[in-house]
């Protein structure tokens, strides 16, 4: 009998199923898509994210990045280096390529095929009827696993949506600058020498040219051709629990709350190094508490942003009141940005 089935082919996956085959334990990856999988996404490897990826032997080509840089409509801003070490713009399709090789290399197995029914055997699972110990689920936002084991969550009341595109040009930056206007965020990173992404967030029904109209200086810098615009969201996604006994979520599948603050990856990198710990020693029963401590202080701090920056008076002062308290910026951005601990 298998140890362990991945359902989710993404980074997240891939990273859950090299801890697994490093601890011992027989694994295939089930991913329905094929070739290099692209999302729209930031695509800024904070700190943490570039830690964990260190961890299991990738290191994938990217640009340096120094930082987080805030900007309001003015062109007034506030800058906050990392101090827990370089942060990495990287293209998620390099990210696939890099995490795949290392699988390759490896010898776990990739299924192109998707988990479809999963049933509780009492001491091992039946994943689309073949007998598994465990099923970790890294597969995203809209998880289908998460919904077979009855842990969806309810609706969010407030609907978010990413949109990103590339534009090819060099960058003119070593930071994420994040530009604010009264109703969306662009975050604009570099992710190669000749090739910037541009993702914005904004409510729902918003269109991405229509948003980034909000940015006329952003608008003026990007010069290049540009490509299309990927979409994804609703962002707030709830779980009702990250565990059903043999059953692990990890990443986004687990529970998502916004992309504000730009350390998705380092998180679910985390969780699956968590995750597999705990199948190694035995005990599925341990993960939910130490996810949950994983990601406390992101969600913490992810929805305070989010529910002060709903206000207009408050996202209007944001800019300034970071300008204002350069100290107290760098010491938020450096928290969610340093390293994920080791849990507990």
């Amino acid at each position: 009998m298998r140890d362990l089935v991945v359902a989710g082919g993404g980074p997240v996956g891939m990273a859950a199923a090299l801890h697994a085959h490093r601890a011992g334990l027989s694994v295939v990856v089930r991913e329905p898509r094929t070739g290099p999988i692209d999302k729209a996404c930031g695509e800024g490897l904070m700190p943490g994210a570039v830690a964990e990826l260190a961890r299991i032997g990738v290191h994938p080509r990217g640009r340096h990045l120094a930082g987080i840089h805030y900007l309001d409509g003015t062109g007034a801003g506030a800058t906050a280096r990392f101090t827990a070490g370089p942060g990495r713009g990287v293209r998620r399709t390099v990210l696939h390529d890099a995490l795949a090789q290392r699988l390759a290399e490896a010898g776990i197995a990739v299924e192109a095929r998707a988990v479809t029914d999963v049933g509780d055997a009492g001491d091992h699972l039946l994943v689309d009827g073949e007998p598994v110990r465990h099923l970790i689920a890294a597969d995203g936002l809209h998880s289908p696993v998460r919904r077979l084991v009855g842990l969806d969550g309810p609706p969010a009341t407030r609907r978010r949506f990413g949109q990103r595109c590339h534009v090819r040009q060099a960058p003119w930056t070593e930071l994420v600058e994040v530009h604010w206007s009264h109703r969306a965020e662009a975050y604009v990173t570099p992710v190669d020498d000749d090739l910037v992404g541009v993702a914005v967030l904004g409510e729902a029904g918003s269109r991405f040219d229509d948003l980034l109209d909000d940015f006329p200086r952003l608008r003026e810098r990007l010069t290049g051709a540009r490509t299309r615009v990927l979409g994804a969201g609703p962002l707030r996604q709830r779980a009702r629990a990250r565990s059903a006994g043999r059953v692990l979520l990890v990443g986004d599948a687990g529970g998502y709350v916004d992309a504000l603050t730009g350390e998705g990856i380092a998180l679910g990198l985390a969780q699956a190094r968590a995750a597999v710990a705990c199948l190694a020693a035995g005990r599925p029963d341990h993960y939910e508490a130490q996810a949950r401590r994983l990601v406390r202080r992101h969600e913490l701090l992810t929805l305070a942003l989010l529910r002060a920056t709903a206000h207009p008076p408050v996202r209007r002062g944001l800019v300034p009141a970071a300008t204002r308290l350069p100290w107290l910026f760098s010491a938020a951005v450096n928290q969610l940005a340093r390293p994920v601990g080791r849990p507990a």
